[in-house]
């Protein structure tokens, strides 16, 4: 479990503005504090990553929420900036794909991340990875490498 009451900090980095309403409801739904930074397209996903780099951000998060179809700069790009990023190598990632293929999957897996999910989703897939977002979030901090 998280050592304060603080809501769980989650990123969501996704262009589709209904899939963020979505995601948000379903964590709403759970009665668990939780607070959600949304980053639009790749661009803004990797100045977050520079931030983090150079010390300038406010706080981890304890997930990661990406979208691999994203404008300006793909998931995969800013994934690869996340893992090689020591302040945020540790983040854990689950990845809600648009389009996904095994292949896909496979490579995302590899590289590290928690959890590959295929969208669009039922309401109760989207509950369950709500849920699985929070039960992260409650996990031990790992250390930073």
């Amino acid at each position: 479990m998280r050592a304060t009451k603080n809501p769980a900090r989650i990123v969501v980095i996704d262009d589709n503005p209904a899939d963020v309403v979505l995601l948000r409801h379903m964590l709403d739904e759970l009665n668990d504090p939780y607070e959600l930074l949304v980053l639009k397209d790749g661009e803004e996903a990797l100045q977050f990553v520079e931030r983090h780099r150079m010390g300038s951000a406010e706080s981890d998060p304890c997930v990661i929420v990406l979208d691999l179809h994203l404008p300006k700069y793909d998931g995969l790009a800013v994934l690869r900036a996340i893992k090689r990023t020591p302040e945020l190598a540790h983040i854990q990632v689950v990845i809600l794909a648009t389009m996904a293929s095994p292949a896909e999957e496979r490579e995302m897996l590899r590289i590290g991340v928690r959890l590959y999910q295929a969208k669009p989703m039922n309401l109760e897939g989207l509950a369950a990875v709500a849920k699985e977002i929070l039960d992260i979030c409650k996990e031990p901090a790992l250390a930073a490498a």
